[in-house]
Order: C-alpha cells, then structure tokens, then sequence
C-alpha cells in the first residue's frame, strides 16, 4: 500500500457538520478498499486563491490515507460524482505526518499571539 496526502475543497454554502460527514464518508469508501486514513484536519472556511463558478470561499479538508491506488481511483471517481466537492487532489507522499499541516500550525501560532 502507499501513502497519499488528500486535500478536497467543498462549496461554502455547507455546515462544518455537512463537511466532517463528507470525510466520514470518504473514510469509508478508503476502508471498503482495504486502506486506512489517518490524520485528518479541517482548515474551515478559506478564501479561494480564483473563482470557481463565481464563487469565492471553500470549505478545506485533509487526510492522510494509507491506501492501495484502487482504492484512490474509487474516492476520485465518487468525489467527481458529488456536488458539494468543488475540487480535490491526492498526491503520494513517502512518508506520513503525524505533526499539524503548516496551516493549522499558523492557525495555532496566531491564536497564541493574539492571546498574549
């Protein structure tokens, strides 16, 4: 099996609720297959870097998935399919991380400056 870093951006005028069923839904058709996610982080709400349909905002999701490839062609053919996913990419990684994504690390860093 090989490791996978998942990113997928879903239309903003869906909950955060909507969006963690989504991955719940994404776990599942990764644990059909025979693979495993592992860390996934939710980065909310972001500002897309261009317009995609007239729209300007994205929900923002990540998963780390340790899967086979038929397994990923399976999750890009369902995420094609459904409507609430604007976009989304899967890169293979050589190895997995368990520390934060650098976004969720500045979230982090931000938050405590603006405590102090």
């Amino acid at each position: 099996m090989a490791f996978y870093e998942h990113v997928f951006v879903a239309r903003p005028d869906i909950s955060p609720q909507q969006v963690e069923a989504l991955v719940e839904d994404i776990t599942k058709i990764i644990e059909t297959e025979n693979g495993k996610v592992g860390k996934s982080e939710y980065w909310g709400l972001r500002n897309l870097a261009y317009p995609i349909n007239k729209v300007r905002k994205g929900h923002y999701s990540l998963l780390n998935i340790n899967a086979p490839a038929a397994a990923i062609q399976e999750l890009d053919r369902r995420l094609r399919i459904n409507d609430d996913v604007m976009r989304h990419m899967t890169i293979r990684v050589e190895e997995l991380s368990e520390e934060p994504s650098p976004i969720i690390a500045r979230k982090d860093r931000d938050d405590r400056r603006r405590k102090d």
